[in-house]
């Protein structure tokens, strides 16, 4: 862990209560001084995933940094009195890395998606000026992950974008990619879809009000509809018992 951040947790989650810029400046100091770094994100259901998943609660406190991926935590960790700026998306994070890429030199290897999708990002990239060092989709077998880390070290790959769903993306960045010695590596969950135009992403105002999710939902109602109505409302639930158990601590003292 960094010391440049400040590490806290909240609902028993680790989380780094930085803003944009102090993330993009902890990754190239990291990248300038040659020091590998991880990067994950916290949204509802990841939360509420891991306050559930021990294996994956344990990955995110191994990572060097964990910021707040969807609005609705940092609102929450907002009321509980942890000063969340802003929310650092994998989506977000992985534009201004692509960005300071193409100044600073530095490649990145796309893994996860389909084939196609992942291929169309890669091309599209390519066309922007970014040095894509490698690609490959996100349906490997479990027993091919250390193979593939190794793959991706050996690319000279100076940033890995990891397109995988959770926690199997966590779980890759932490035990494989870290192992193999990747320079810096980062989840970003859903965002091929996006940036390879599959998908569209939520205007600014729907992301300002924290409902992006929702816009996500309309695209894939089938794919989404069960996690964002259970974890959600777990999410809420979490946040109305910890409240209450707060206030009865209080109470005795």
């Amino acid at each position: 862990m960094t010391g440049t951040t400040r590490r806290t947790t909240f609902l028993g989650v680790p989380l780094d209560p930085i803003s944009m810029r102090e993330t993009l400046e902890v990754i190239g100091e990291a990248l300038d001084a040659g020091r590998a770094m991880t990067h994950l994100g916290v949204n509802a259901a990841n939360l509420v995933l891991a306050r559930d998943d021990p294996d994956y609660l344990a990955d995110l406190a191994a990572a060097d940094l964990v910021t707040a991926d969807g609005q609705s935590v940092v609102w929450g960790a907002r009321l509980y009195g942890i000063g969340v700026p802003e929310r650092v998306t994998g989506i977000d994070l992985m534009e201004a890395l692509l960005a300071e890429a193409t100044v600073r030199g530095w490649s990145v290897y796309l893994l996860g998606a389909r084939e196609d999708v992942v291929a169309t990002l890669a091309a599209r990239l390519s066309a922007r000026g970014v040095n894509v060092a490698g690609r490959h989709h996100g349906y490997f077998p479990e027993e091919r992950a250390a193979e593939m880390a190794a793959r991706i070290r050996a690319s000279g790959a100076t940033i890995l974008f990891v397109g995988m769903p959770t926690p199997r993306k966590e779980r890759f960045i932490i035990h494989e990619a870290v192992t193999a010695g990747v320079p810096f590596s980062m989840g970003v969950g859903g965002s091929f879809d996006v940036l390879a135009g599959l998908l569209s992403r939520a205007p600014r105002i729907v992301q300002r009000f924290g409902l992006e999710w929702l816009y996500r939902l309309a695209q894939e109602p089938h794919r989404l509809l069960r996690r964002y109505v259970v974890t959600n409302t777990r999410f809420l639930l979490l946040l109305v018992a910890d409240a209450g158990g707060r206030r009865l601590r209080r109470g005795r003292h």
